[in-house]
């Protein structure tokens, strides 16, 4: 079995996974050149610098890939992957650990064969500026990480993923990865839109301006996940939204950042992912189809 961890994307999640995988000596994908140095500070604040191996995309060699953690955003995963796989041995499984839903219906069709596995982490990251030359992660929260197999040898991929399952704290295996990415979707279809819309703090979302918005959010992604076989409790994932809510009152979303600094936002991997849905298994959602157009409208006023 080829044991080599790949990691694709050198954003602020694909750096702290190199992190926290430092003793499994994985490879960090990237574009561009290496950095003169990778930097980390941890949720006590300790820094530390680290010297993963680094590999530009355009020149990595893959031949001894055994898992490739794809962790670029939902929107570049297509682009990301494809120019890899003549290059990636048929026994490496692709592991997908994004915002949103959706590449996993395109990417399953071209894999020709490889194992397919799905993740999510309510982990926390930053990239921090740092010194010219260098790279700075701040992990800013703890979270579960839940990683589970779409298509391929259960026993096989358990065994390459469990390097993940023992440096990632707070991290399972979960049988049923669709029901947990559903869940985890929830959330960010019910905050990130409305925190880009509105410019505000997550912790804004408990003013009661906004329940009803955030109950229709959620009941539209509930009925949507019934039709597709997908069973959620509508009462607990509005108490988990209403949580992460909480829990994050002083952050910025993702998408919040993504319009603050004029870059393509994840709404059509969030919100647009259950519209999409909803229209293939005849589901009504004109909540968050109202959150897609009014971020597209945003988002082209620059």
């Amino acid at each position: 079995m080829t044991e080599r961890i790949g990691i694709l994307g050198a954003g602020a999640i694909g750096q702290l996974l190199c992190w926290q995988l430092r003793q499994h000596n994985p490879v960090l994908l990237g574009r561009g050149a290496a950095p003169a140095r990778f930097e980390h500070t941890a949720l006590d604040g300790k820094h530390h610098r680290f010297s993963p191996q680094y590999c530009p995309l355009s020149g990595a060699k893959l031949s001894d890939i055994g898992l490739l953690i794809v962790t670029v955003k939902a929107y570049q995963v297509m682009d990301a992957v494809l120019p890899l796989l003549p290059a990636l041995p048929m026994d490496c499984s692709i592991l997908l650990m994004h915002n949103g839903m959706g590449p996993h219906l395109e990417l399953e069709s071209v894999l020709e064969g490889r194992d397919l596995l799905l993740g999510t982490t309510y982990q926390g990251a930053l990239r921090e500026a740092s010194a010219q030359g260098s790279w700075h992660v701040r992990h800013t929260g703890k979270g579960l990480t839940q990683i589970g197999l779409l298509r391929g040898d259960i026993e096989l991929c358990k065994a390459k993923v469990q390097p993940l399952l023992e440096a990632i704290g707070n991290t399972a295996w979960t049988e049923d990865i669709l029901a947990a990415l559903w869940q985890k979707l929830a959330a960010n279809a019910a905050i990130n839109p409305l925190t880009a819309i509105r410019r505000c703090r997550n912790g804004e979302l408990a003013g009661p301006e906004y329940s009803k918005t955030i109950q229709a959010i959620v009941a539209e992604l509930v009925n949507t996940a019934a039709a597709d076989r997908i069973t959620l409790d509508e009462s607990a994932l509005l108490a988990q939204v209403y949580q992460v809510i909480a829990l994050t009152a002083n952050n910025f979303s993702s998408m919040h950042q993504d319009v603050a600094h004029g870059r393509k936002t994840e709404i059509d991997a969030i919100n647009g992912f259950v519209v999409r849905r909803g229209q293939t298994l005849g589901i009504a959602t004109p909540h968050n189809a109202a959150m897609v157009a009014k971020l597209k409208e945003i988002s082209s006023q620059g």
